[in-house]
């Protein structure tokens, strides 16, 4: 069974604990209202303005000739500020369950998995705000430069699925492994499983858009990326240590 399959699988489990009920629920009832009431009262004028930008876009697109896909050009600008409407709900009760509910998930599955664990606290409050800052300033980044490509149809369902699989790991790695292991533990961890960590965060983005299964998005993530992560720790340590003697 690969990592990120047995990782999910465990994640799965988890969800069925009550103490993981109520952190499953608050963090996306709130994401909801908040990026709910933003649409109702601008949704309109967003569609509107991306609508406007694409008929600008087709126009110089075909040498200023004017065509007339006002209809279709609406719809599409809805379907792009749906899709955008997900992740941006996902992130915001992510961004809630890692500051309020990751320190009861860590303390959760290491009480039950990884009780022998040595915590080692290399992480910080200050590094978290960190690293949150850094996810979403590369949110912000990779979306400006993605802008041309969500005009192109074929890309519409990739190219969140593609930003979303970076933010995920990046927002939550650090809090995973923040009070188990070591700074140095953390780096080399991030590093060797680089790959491995964007493809647990893009399946678990593309989870987002299944109904009834999104809305356990944000706490399956935390879950699956604190499962993953600990049990590379533990790994990690339990490694001989290159040029150590190997007793017979």
């Amino acid at each position: 069974m690969s990592p990120v399959v047995r990782s999910l699988f465990f994640a799965f489990a988890s969800l069925l604990h009550p103490r993981m009920l109520w952190l499953m629920i608050w963090p996306m009832l709130i994401a909801l209202a908040i990026w709910g009431a933003v649409l109702l009262f601008t949704g309109a004028q967003v569609v509107a303005m991306l609508a406007g930008w694409m008929q600008q876009w087709m126009e110089g697109g075909t040498l200023f000739i004017r065509w007339d896909f006002s209809n279709a050009i609406a719809i599409a600008a809805k379907i792009l500020v749906f899709l955008a409407f997900i992740p941006l709900v996902w992130l915001t009760a992510l961004l809630i369950l890692s500051v309020f509910g990751m320190q009861a998930m860590v303390e959760h599955i290491a009480s039950r998995r990884f009780p022998q664990l040595a915590r080692r606290r290399g992480g910080s409050f200050a590094g978290s705000l960190a690293n949150s800052v850094v996810a979403l300033l590369g949110l912000v980044l990779l979306g400006l430069v993605s802008i041309p490509f969500w005009l192109v149809p074929p890309l519409w369902p990739i190219i969140p699925v593609l930003i979303m699989g970076w933010v995920n790991q990046r927002v939550l790695r650090y809090d995973a492994l923040a009070e188990h292991a070591t700074a140095g533990e953390m780096r080399e961890i991030f590093s060797a499983r680089r790959k491995t960590l964007y493809l647990l965060g893009a399946v678990l983005a593309l989870l987002a858009y299944v109904p009834l299964v999104g809305f356990l998005a944000p706490m399956l993530l935390g879950l699956a990326f604190i499962h993953f992560l600990l049990g590379e720790l533990e790994a990690l340590r339990q490694a001989p240590i290159e040029g150590e003697a190997v007793r017979l």
